[in-house]
Protein backbone atom coordinates (compact mmCIF):
# COMPACT_ATOMS: atom_id res chain seq x y z
CA UNK A 1 0.00 0.00 0.00
CA UNK A 2 1.50 3.34 -0.91
CA UNK A 3 0.84 7.04 -0.76
CA UNK A 4 1.34 9.75 -3.54
CA UNK A 5 3.17 12.10 -1.18
CA UNK A 6 5.94 9.71 0.13
CA UNK A 7 8.83 7.38 -1.35
CA UNK A 8 10.64 4.86 -0.34
CA UNK A 9 14.27 3.84 0.24
CA UNK A 10 15.41 0.50 -1.36
CA UNK A 11 17.06 -2.66 0.14
CA UNK A 12 18.04 -5.85 -0.64
CA UNK A 13 15.33 -7.47 0.94
CA UNK A 14 12.45 -5.19 -0.68
CA UNK A 15 15.25 -6.38 -3.95
CA UNK A 16 14.93 -9.65 -2.94
CA UNK A 17 10.76 -9.52 -2.82
CA UNK A 18 10.34 -7.43 -5.90
CA UNK A 19 12.18 -10.34 -7.59
CA UNK A 20 9.82 -12.98 -5.94
CA UNK A 21 6.90 -10.75 -7.24
CA UNK A 22 8.32 -10.55 -10.84
CA UNK A 23 8.94 -14.47 -11.04
CA UNK A 24 5.11 -15.12 -9.54
CA UNK A 25 3.79 -12.49 -11.58
CA UNK A 26 5.53 -14.78 -14.92
CA UNK A 27 4.37 -18.11 -13.97
CA UNK A 28 1.46 -17.39 -12.94
CA UNK A 29 0.57 -15.57 -16.16
CA UNK A 30 2.13 -18.65 -17.98
CA UNK A 31 -0.24 -21.15 -16.23
CA UNK A 32 -3.03 -19.05 -17.52
CA UNK A 33 -2.07 -18.90 -21.26
CA UNK A 34 -0.18 -15.75 -21.50
CA UNK A 35 2.18 -14.91 -23.80
CA UNK A 36 5.01 -13.51 -21.17
CA UNK A 37 9.33 -13.40 -20.93
CA UNK A 38 10.64 -15.54 -18.53
CA UNK A 39 12.67 -12.71 -16.21
CA UNK A 40 14.87 -15.51 -14.42
CA UNK A 41 17.95 -13.97 -15.55
CA UNK A 42 17.25 -10.74 -14.98
CA UNK A 43 16.86 -11.64 -10.97
CA UNK A 44 19.64 -10.42 -8.36
CA UNK A 45 18.56 -12.62 -6.30
CA UNK A 46 16.84 -15.68 -7.40
CA UNK A 47 18.01 -18.77 -5.84
CA UNK A 48 16.17 -22.49 -5.23
CA UNK A 49 14.23 -21.01 -3.19
CA UNK A 50 12.78 -18.43 -4.64
CA UNK A 51 11.99 -21.15 -7.64
CA UNK A 52 10.26 -23.10 -5.38
CA UNK A 53 8.58 -20.49 -3.50
CA UNK A 54 7.36 -19.08 -7.09
CA UNK A 55 5.81 -22.35 -7.99
CA UNK A 56 4.22 -23.15 -4.81
CA UNK A 57 2.30 -19.91 -5.18
CA UNK A 58 1.45 -20.79 -8.56
CA UNK A 59 0.35 -23.77 -7.84
CA UNK A 60 -1.60 -22.39 -5.08
CA UNK A 61 -3.42 -19.30 -7.55
CA UNK A 62 -4.77 -21.68 -10.03
CA UNK A 63 -6.21 -24.03 -7.38
CA UNK A 64 -8.14 -21.19 -6.34
CA UNK A 65 -8.88 -20.59 -9.89
CA UNK A 66 -9.83 -23.91 -10.17
CA UNK A 67 -12.41 -23.40 -7.25
CA UNK A 68 -13.80 -20.27 -8.84
CA UNK A 69 -14.83 -21.73 -12.07
CA UNK A 70 -17.14 -24.15 -9.93
CA UNK A 71 -19.65 -21.32 -9.41
CA UNK A 72 -18.77 -19.14 -12.57
CA UNK A 73 -17.78 -20.25 -15.95
CA UNK A 74 -15.67 -17.46 -16.58
CA UNK A 75 -14.02 -16.08 -13.56
CA UNK A 76 -11.93 -12.88 -14.37
CA UNK A 77 -8.28 -13.07 -13.03
CA UNK A 78 -6.28 -10.11 -12.53
CA UNK A 79 -2.32 -10.15 -11.68
CA UNK A 80 -0.19 -7.17 -10.23
CA UNK A 81 -3.67 -5.12 -10.62
CA UNK A 82 -3.47 -1.83 -9.58
CA UNK A 83 -5.81 -0.57 -6.78
CA UNK A 84 -6.90 3.15 -5.85
CA UNK A 85 -8.62 3.63 -2.82
CA UNK A 86 -9.22 7.01 -2.78
CA UNK A 87 -12.76 6.84 -2.18
CA UNK A 88 -11.62 5.98 1.61
CA UNK A 89 -8.29 7.14 1.74
CA UNK A 90 -7.14 10.32 0.12
CA UNK A 91 -4.00 9.48 -2.75
CA UNK A 92 -3.65 6.08 -1.66
CA UNK A 93 -3.24 3.40 -3.60
CA UNK A 94 -1.60 -0.23 -4.18
CA UNK A 95 -1.20 -3.23 -6.20
CA UNK A 96 -2.88 -6.52 -5.69
CA UNK A 97 -0.60 -9.35 -6.82
CA UNK A 98 -3.68 -11.33 -7.78
CA UNK A 99 -7.46 -10.97 -8.12
CA UNK A 100 -9.99 -13.38 -8.70
CA UNK A 101 -13.60 -12.46 -9.47
CA UNK A 102 -16.10 -14.23 -9.45
CA UNK A 103 -20.08 -14.43 -9.13
CA UNK A 104 -20.86 -14.70 -5.06
CA UNK A 105 -17.25 -14.39 -4.14
CA UNK A 106 -14.28 -12.46 -5.21
CA UNK A 107 -10.90 -13.64 -3.84
CA UNK A 108 -8.10 -11.42 -2.97
CA UNK A 109 -4.17 -13.14 -2.81
CA UNK A 110 -1.52 -11.22 -1.47
CA UNK A 111 2.13 -13.04 -1.92
CA UNK A 112 4.37 -12.83 0.94
CA UNK A 113 8.34 -13.89 0.28
CA UNK A 114 9.22 -12.22 3.30
CA UNK A 115 10.47 -14.15 6.62
CA UNK A 116 10.86 -11.38 9.01
CA UNK A 117 6.92 -11.32 10.14
CA UNK A 118 3.73 -13.93 10.03
CA UNK A 119 1.22 -12.07 8.12
CA UNK A 120 -2.43 -13.15 9.13
CA UNK A 121 -5.10 -12.74 6.98
CA UNK A 122 -7.74 -12.10 9.41
CA UNK A 123 -8.61 -8.16 10.37
CA UNK A 124 -5.65 -7.28 7.74
CA UNK A 125 -5.98 -3.75 7.34
CA UNK A 126 -3.99 -4.12 4.14
CA UNK A 127 -5.93 -6.91 2.96
CA UNK A 128 -9.33 -5.50 3.62
CA UNK A 129 -7.71 -2.26 1.62
CA UNK A 130 -7.29 -4.30 -0.89
CA UNK A 131 -10.27 -5.70 -1.13
CA UNK A 132 -12.05 -2.23 -1.12
CA UNK A 133 -10.59 -1.47 -4.23
CA UNK A 134 -10.92 -4.71 -6.00
CA UNK A 135 -14.75 -4.21 -5.25
CA UNK A 136 -14.84 -0.61 -6.63
CA UNK A 137 -13.37 -2.00 -9.78
CA UNK A 138 -15.60 -4.83 -10.04
CA UNK A 139 -18.67 -4.82 -8.10
CA UNK A 140 -20.89 -3.10 -11.45
CA UNK A 141 -20.02 -6.37 -13.56
CA UNK A 142 -20.49 -8.92 -10.74
CA UNK A 143 -22.61 -9.82 -7.87
CA UNK A 144 -20.22 -9.90 -5.14
CA UNK A 145 -21.19 -11.19 -2.07
CA UNK A 146 -18.52 -12.18 0.22
CA UNK A 147 -14.78 -11.98 -0.30
CA UNK A 148 -12.20 -14.09 0.72
CA UNK A 149 -8.74 -12.78 1.19
CA UNK A 150 -5.63 -14.99 1.17
CA UNK A 151 -2.24 -14.89 2.73
CA UNK A 152 0.57 -16.47 0.79
CA UNK A 153 4.05 -16.45 2.80
CA UNK A 154 5.84 -19.52 1.66
CA UNK A 155 8.92 -19.34 3.58
CA UNK A 156 6.46 -19.20 7.11
CA UNK A 157 4.73 -22.24 5.86
CA UNK A 158 1.65 -19.94 6.35
CA UNK A 159 -1.53 -19.60 4.25
CA UNK A 160 -3.28 -17.46 5.85
CA UNK A 161 -7.62 -17.08 4.57
CA UNK A 162 -10.37 -14.71 6.29
CA UNK A 163 -13.67 -14.08 4.54
CA UNK A 164 -16.02 -11.01 5.22
CA UNK A 165 -19.19 -10.28 3.59
CA UNK A 166 -19.42 -7.18 1.29
CA UNK A 167 -21.64 -5.30 4.20
CA UNK A 168 -19.24 -6.17 6.99
CA UNK A 169 -16.52 -4.96 4.35
CA UNK A 170 -18.05 -1.65 3.79
CA UNK A 171 -19.08 -1.04 7.32
CA UNK A 172 -15.48 -1.34 8.52
CA UNK A 173 -14.85 1.06 5.56
CA UNK A 174 -16.93 3.79 6.81
CA UNK A 175 -16.36 2.80 10.87
CA UNK A 176 -12.97 2.43 11.19
CA UNK A 177 -10.91 3.19 7.78
CA UNK A 178 -12.20 6.47 7.16
CA UNK A 179 -12.13 7.85 10.72
CA UNK A 180 -8.53 6.59 11.14
CA UNK A 181 -7.40 7.90 7.61
CA UNK A 182 -8.75 11.60 8.56
CA UNK A 183 -6.74 11.62 11.92
CA UNK A 184 -3.05 10.32 10.17
CA UNK A 185 -4.30 13.40 7.42
CA UNK A 186 -4.19 15.73 10.51
CA UNK A 187 -1.09 14.16 12.03
CA UNK A 188 -3.48 12.96 14.79
CA UNK A 189 -4.17 9.57 16.10
CA UNK A 190 -2.23 6.88 18.61
CA UNK A 191 1.13 5.37 17.59
CA UNK A 192 1.97 1.87 18.19
CA UNK A 193 4.82 0.39 17.89
CA UNK A 194 5.28 -3.47 17.39
CA UNK A 195 6.67 -5.95 14.70
CA UNK A 196 5.05 -3.86 11.90
CA UNK A 197 7.83 -0.61 12.08
CA UNK A 198 9.99 -3.01 10.20
CA UNK A 199 8.27 -1.25 7.46
CA UNK A 200 7.69 2.11 7.91
CA UNK A 201 9.42 5.36 6.29
CA UNK A 202 10.59 6.76 10.01
CA UNK A 203 11.65 3.66 12.00
CA UNK A 204 14.98 4.79 12.95
CA UNK A 205 13.68 7.78 14.11
CA UNK A 206 10.57 7.10 15.87
CA UNK A 207 10.15 8.11 19.56
CA UNK A 208 7.24 5.28 20.36
CA UNK A 209 9.02 2.56 18.49
CA UNK A 210 12.48 3.36 20.56
CA UNK A 211 9.90 3.58 23.74
CA UNK A 212 9.08 -0.11 22.59
CA UNK A 213 12.02 -1.79 22.14
CA UNK A 214 14.03 -0.08 24.90
CA UNK A 215 11.36 -1.60 27.61
CA UNK A 216 13.80 -4.58 27.28
CA UNK A 217 16.69 -2.79 29.37
CA UNK A 218 14.93 -3.47 32.53
CA UNK A 219 16.32 -7.38 32.57
CA UNK A 220 20.12 -5.20 31.92
CA UNK A 221 21.14 -8.54 30.24
CA UNK A 222 20.28 -10.81 32.86
CA UNK A 223 21.69 -14.42 33.05
CA UNK A 224 19.03 -16.53 31.66
CA UNK A 225 18.70 -19.03 34.24
CA UNK A 226 17.64 -16.38 36.60
CA UNK A 227 15.02 -15.01 34.25
CA UNK A 228 10.78 -16.37 34.95
CA UNK A 229 9.35 -18.51 31.66
CA UNK A 230 6.97 -15.81 31.24
CA UNK A 231 10.02 -13.15 31.21
CA UNK A 232 11.96 -15.55 28.81
CA UNK A 233 8.76 -15.55 26.65
CA UNK A 234 8.35 -11.76 26.20
CA UNK A 235 11.98 -11.33 25.52
CA UNK A 236 11.85 -13.82 22.93
CA UNK A 237 8.61 -12.16 21.47
CA UNK A 238 10.60 -9.20 21.02
CA UNK A 239 14.16 -10.22 20.66
CA UNK A 240 14.20 -9.87 16.84
CA UNK A 241 12.16 -6.58 16.68
CA UNK A 242 14.43 -5.07 19.38
CA UNK A 243 17.62 -6.31 17.16
CA UNK A 244 16.02 -5.04 14.08
CA UNK A 245 15.63 -2.04 15.92
CA UNK A 246 19.19 -1.84 16.39
CA UNK A 247 20.13 -2.05 13.44
CA UNK A 248 18.10 0.30 12.08
CA UNK A 249 19.01 3.21 14.21
CA UNK A 250 22.85 2.19 13.10
CA UNK A 251 22.24 1.96 9.27
CA UNK A 252 20.37 5.85 10.12
CA UNK A 253 23.41 7.23 11.92
CA UNK A 254 25.69 5.91 9.34
CA UNK A 255 23.98 7.68 6.50
CA UNK A 256 23.89 10.70 8.45
CA UNK A 257 27.49 10.91 9.69
CA UNK A 258 28.58 10.38 6.03
CA UNK A 259 26.45 13.66 5.23
CA UNK A 260 28.14 15.55 7.49
CA UNK A 261 26.15 14.95 10.98
CA UNK A 262 28.63 14.42 14.09
CA UNK A 263 27.30 11.74 16.77
CA UNK A 264 29.25 12.96 20.18
CA UNK A 265 31.71 9.74 20.45
CA UNK A 266 31.63 8.86 17.27
CA UNK A 267 33.65 9.05 13.89
CA UNK A 268 33.45 7.86 10.15
CA UNK A 269 36.34 5.55 9.41
CA UNK A 270 37.45 3.39 6.17
CA UNK A 271 35.83 -0.28 7.04
CA UNK A 272 38.12 -3.11 5.94
CA UNK A 273 38.24 -4.86 2.39
CA UNK A 274 39.36 -7.64 0.34
CA UNK A 275 41.71 -7.50 -2.33
CA UNK A 276 40.65 -7.95 -5.65
CA UNK A 277 42.05 -7.99 -9.72
CA UNK A 278 41.78 -5.04 -11.51
CA UNK A 279 41.81 -6.74 -14.98
CA UNK A 280 40.72 -10.85 -14.41
CA UNK A 281 41.33 -11.16 -18.36
CA UNK A 282 44.76 -9.86 -18.01
CA UNK A 283 44.97 -11.96 -14.39
CA UNK A 284 44.25 -14.98 -16.44
CA UNK A 285 46.51 -14.43 -19.45
CA UNK A 286 49.32 -14.14 -17.33
CA UNK A 287 48.88 -16.67 -14.92
CA UNK A 288 48.35 -19.00 -17.94
CA UNK A 289 51.43 -17.30 -19.64
CA UNK A 290 53.43 -18.80 -16.76
CA UNK A 291 52.28 -22.21 -16.99
CA UNK A 292 49.68 -22.40 -14.30
CA UNK A 293 46.21 -23.16 -14.62
CA UNK A 294 44.46 -20.22 -12.77
CA UNK A 295 41.04 -21.46 -12.59
CA UNK A 296 39.27 -23.76 -9.74
CA UNK A 297 37.10 -26.63 -11.03
CA UNK A 298 33.65 -26.48 -8.56
CA UNK A 299 30.47 -28.38 -8.96
CA UNK A 300 27.48 -26.09 -9.94
CA UNK A 301 24.83 -25.69 -6.94
CA UNK A 302 21.97 -27.44 -7.73
CA UNK A 303 19.94 -23.97 -8.54
CA UNK A 304 22.33 -23.24 -11.30
CA UNK A 305 22.53 -26.78 -12.42
CA UNK A 306 18.64 -26.63 -12.56
CA UNK A 307 19.19 -23.54 -14.66
CA UNK A 308 21.57 -25.46 -16.74
CA UNK A 309 19.38 -28.37 -17.42
CA UNK A 310 15.96 -27.17 -17.10
CA UNK A 311 13.48 -28.78 -14.27
CA UNK A 312 12.53 -31.06 -16.33
CA UNK A 313 15.88 -33.24 -17.51
CA UNK A 314 17.50 -32.12 -14.18
CA UNK A 315 14.93 -34.33 -12.41
CA UNK A 316 14.91 -36.73 -15.08
CA UNK A 317 18.84 -36.84 -14.46
CA UNK A 318 19.68 -36.18 -11.27
CA UNK A 319 16.54 -36.81 -8.85
CA UNK A 320 17.69 -40.15 -7.52
CA UNK A 321 20.66 -37.94 -6.65
CA UNK A 322 18.87 -34.78 -4.58
CA UNK A 323 18.21 -34.63 -0.81
CA UNK A 324 17.24 -32.45 0.96
CA UNK A 325 18.54 -32.51 4.92
CA UNK A 326 16.59 -31.81 7.65
CA UNK A 327 16.84 -28.30 9.24
CA UNK A 328 18.28 -27.58 12.44
CA UNK A 329 16.13 -26.89 15.55
CA UNK A 330 14.76 -22.95 15.55
CA UNK A 331 12.67 -21.59 18.36
CA UNK A 332 9.81 -19.61 16.67
CA UNK A 333 6.44 -18.84 17.94
CA UNK A 334 3.46 -20.70 18.58
CA UNK A 335 1.84 -19.05 15.68
CA UNK A 336 4.50 -20.52 13.02
CA UNK A 337 2.55 -23.09 10.63
CA UNK A 338 5.51 -25.88 11.06
CA UNK A 339 4.83 -28.94 13.38
CA UNK A 340 6.17 -29.03 16.31
CA UNK A 341 9.38 -31.45 16.83
CA UNK A 342 8.92 -33.85 19.97
CA UNK A 343 12.30 -34.54 22.16
CA UNK A 344 12.53 -37.62 20.48
CA UNK A 345 13.35 -35.80 17.06
CA UNK A 346 16.16 -33.80 18.27
CA UNK A 347 17.63 -37.02 19.64
CA UNK A 348 16.98 -38.43 16.55
CA UNK A 349 18.95 -35.86 14.87
CA UNK A 350 21.55 -35.54 17.25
Amino acid sequence: MENAAQTDTGSSYAQQGTDAHALCEYKVKKALGYKVRDPTDDLEYFDEEMAECSDAYCEFIMEQVAAAKQTCPDPQVMVEQRLDFTRWVAESFGTADCIIVADGTMTIVDFKYGLGVLVDAENNSQMRMYALGALNLFEALYDIQTVRMCIFQPRRNNVSVAEVTKDELLRWADDVLIPAAALAAQGEGEYKAGKHCQFCKIKATCRKRAEYNLQLAQYDFAVPDTLADDEISMILDRADTFIGWVNDVKDYALEQAISGKQFPGFKVVEGRSNRRYTNPDAVVAVVTDAGYDPYERKLMGVTAMTKLLGSKKFNALLGSLIEKPQGKPTLVPESDKRPAWTINDFQEED
